[in-house]
């Protein structure tokens, strides 16, 4: 599977495309390339608890569907929801897939 990625810049495309080859063959170790996606790649933004809510709405997801789609379980999407945790990792990831790309992209 082929993973498009969204550089700041074309420079900055070019430097992050060597730099996953050089990985690849081993010259780059997972660290380093950490950092180089870091530097070259768009952030993912912060998801507040009106930012999942609004999300959520959008999609006509209920709680535990949400939680089904991102793996995760229905009291950790409640405390986003209210506030008390926030999302990161794999699942900060992946409600900005469902947000840019919808829920297909995700199934």
């Amino acid at each position: 599977m082929v993973r498009k990625v969204k550089a700041k810049t074309d420079i900055l495309a070019a430097v992050h495309e060597t730099a996953k080859d050089l990985h690849e063959l081993g010259f780059i170790d997972k660290r380093k390339m950490h950092k180089y996606n870091l530097l070259c790649l768009d952030p993912i933004p912060d998801y507040d608890s009106k930012k999942i809510r609004k999300l959520r709405s959008q999609l006509h997801l209920s709680q535990s569907v949400l939680a089904a789609v991102l793996n995760t379980s229905l009291s950790t999407v409640q405390k986003w929801e209210i506030g008390e945790k926030h999302p990161s990792g794999s699942s900060l990831k992946l409600l900005h897939l469902l947000e840019r790309k919808g829920l297909e992209a995700v199934l």
